[in-house]
């Protein structure tokens, strides 16, 4: 019987990827551009074309050892140095050390005159030399508009370009090509994008007068990448973009708790405060002190060693911290120590999304293990609280993923107590709510513990109360009238301890007056005891005598009868 041959599998090989060393870039991509192929960046001017560009060739060569070769078409190689300088990058040094290639091909459109059949052979010789020179893995060609700068032959472009994206897989170099945007096309001919493997799309645009860069990609043949818009920051460091996508909800739990400063608060949190990594959400009208009790949480955050990030939308570094001296809290030192860092800027400096990008880059750099914002409500104002919802919730799955404590403070208005912006409540682990209530011709603050997921934690309502020694929760005095704060609360006290004080003295003259009662019987007592002890001792006396009397009487009958001389008689019978 002829055995059944089992039919081999198609054996699955993954494309090879390039990483390209830009922060945030390789995760969106699952590991970087397609090895050995060409990716086409297209965008309109300013976008960040030319950057992202040199700076896969620097970061090749100096974190993965890989050579690469930089083509202008427009800049010099001394304006492209001093270009880069600013992000650290020094390109001479680097050429020196055959690291990287730096050439400038010149093109200038109106000396173009074409006088026969146009091709890039020369171009292809050129490059090949330079890739060779020093071994080329990366190579960058900024723009390709340059090339066919007065070509009006729309076939001869078309086979031209296939040709050098042909030509540049043969060399199996890995590459960048820019592009600038056309009008209704991804760049100014409308083909780039037909023959590359890998199309991105840089985006600077104006939104309500904040501006935002952003990425997409358009195509990634042969692998499966992020298709959002991605935005992405310019600055000393370089590129980094950020994935908006939310991380989703399997990230780790502890049940390690940390404190929030204040013993009293952390007495209604189960004695213990907080949970590590937990998001905590204080709301509350102006002036109630949600920015007091965020100070605090950062002060016992430093004080255990830890960093805190300190996102400040309303107020300068400087300025809190001299207002928290007012409350006997100084942040200076932990500033000075590095454990705190403040990042104050209005959140009208730029666009929502812009501002989860610095938060991701500063959370990256800094490592902290708690984040205060203060305050998310200003967030509304650059965006719809739609948009600030889903901004908040990739915040919130960020910072749990890492286990990042957050506290944020949220401004409410009278009427709208219990509801927060957008509707953010629903994502956090614990509400603190601070209100102001008034009563007596004055305003005082009141503090309530809404929720605290996960732990036991007290209901009632305290007293909030901020001086000079800082900040303390006291027990709020429930009267006729509801809770009792400010004067009245310390008239009912005052109350209090007087019907205290004269529940005492009555108690006091009870005691007294007991006591003379049972001075009293006691005297009544002894002197009872006194007379007794004196009749006893009278009719031991009496008891006494009369043994003495009988006592004589015998005698006196013994001396008779012996005088007598009778016989000796029997009790009880005469002589």
């Amino acid at each position: 019987m002829a055995q059944r041959t089992k039919k081999a599998e198609p054996k699955v090989t993954q494309l090879a990827k390039c990483p390209t060393g830009i922060k945030g870039l390789d995760d969106i991509t699952n590991g970087g551009l397609p090895q050995g192929r060409p990716t086409l960046i297209c965008g309109s001017a300013g976008c960040g074309k030319t950057l992202l560009a040199m700076e896969f060739i620097v970061r090749g060569a100096l974190e993965f050892g890989e050579p690469g070769l930089f083509v202008s078409f427009e800049e010099s190689t001394e304006e492209l140095a001093k270009n880069v300088a600013s992000l650290g990058f020094d390109l001479p040094e680097l050429e020196k050390q055959k690291k990287i290639a730096l050439d400038h091909i010149y093109i200038e459109r109106s000396e173009i005159e074409e006088t026969g059949e146009y091709d890039l052979q020369g171009l292809f010789i050129r490059l090949g030399y330079q890739i060779d020179a020093i071994g080329a893995k990366r190579v960058a060609l900024d723009t390709i508009e340059a090339l066919f700068a007065g070509l009006p032959n729309e076939l001869i472009l078309r086979s031209e370009l296939r040709r050098l994206f042909r030509w540049l897989k043969d060399k199996g170099v890995t590459a960048i090509i820019t592009g600038e945007r056309g009008e209704g096309t991804l760049t100014r001919h409308g083909i780039e994008e037909y023959v590359s493997d890998a199309v991105i799309v840089l985006d600077h645009r104006i939104t309500g007068q904040m501006a935002t860069r952003r990425i997409r990609f358009v195509k990634y043949r042969g692998s499966l990448h992020g298709t959002d818009e991605y935005p992405f920051l310019i600055d000393e460091q370089g590129i980094s973009i950020m994935p908006i996508t939310s991380l989703g909800l399997d990230y780790a739990v502890t049940s390690e708790r940390v404190s929030t400063g204040i013993p009293r608060l952390d007495g209604m949190l189960a004695g213990q405060g907080y949970y590590r990594g937990s998001s905590i959400l204080v709301s509350g009208t102006a002036g109630t002190g949600k920015s007091s009790l965020a100070a605090y949480f950062a002060d016992t955050t430093c004080r255990r060693g830890e960093r805190c990030l300190y996102l400040a939308f309303e107020e300068s570094r400087d300025q809190i911290i001299r207002n928290m001296r007012s409350i006997g809290l100084d942040l200076a030192p932990w500033v000075e120590k590095g454990l705190l860092k403040f990042h104050a800027a209005r959140s009208t400096l730029y666009g929502l999304e812009m501002h989860l990008a610095v938060i991701h880059k500063l959370a990256n750099e800094f490592q902290p293990s708690t984040v205060i914002m203060d305050p998310i409500t200003n967030l509304s104002i650059v965006a719809s609280e739609s948009e600030v919802k889903s901004v908040m919730m990739r915040l919130v799955d960020f910072f749990k993923n890492r286990q990042i404590t957050t506290l944020f403070t949220n401004l409410t208005h009278p009427g709208e107590l219990e509801s927060t912006t957008s509707g953010i409540s629903s994502l956090m682990d614990s509400w603190l709510l601070l209100l102001s209530v008034e009563s007596n011709g004055e305003r005082n603050r009141i503090f309530h513990l809404l929720k605290s997921r996960g732990m036991a934690h007290s209901n009632q309502m305290r007293e909030f109360l901020i001086s000079d020694n800082g900040i303390d929760l006291a027990d709020a005095y429930v009267g006729p009238g509801g809770v009792l704060t400010g004067s009245a609360r310390v008239q009912q006290e005052s109350l209090e301890k007087a019907t205290a004080l004269e529940a005492k003295a009555e108690l006091e003259r009870r005691r007294r007056s007991l006591e003379r009662k049972r001075q009293v019987m006691e005297s009544q007592v002894a002197a009872l005891q006194a007379e007794i002890a004196g009749e006893e001792d009278e009719l031991q006396v009496l008891l006494s005598r009369e043994e003495e009397k009988a006592k004589a009487a015998s005698q006196e009958r013994a001396e008779l009868a012996a005088l007598r001389k009778a016989d000796a008689q029997s009790p009880g019978k005469g002589a």
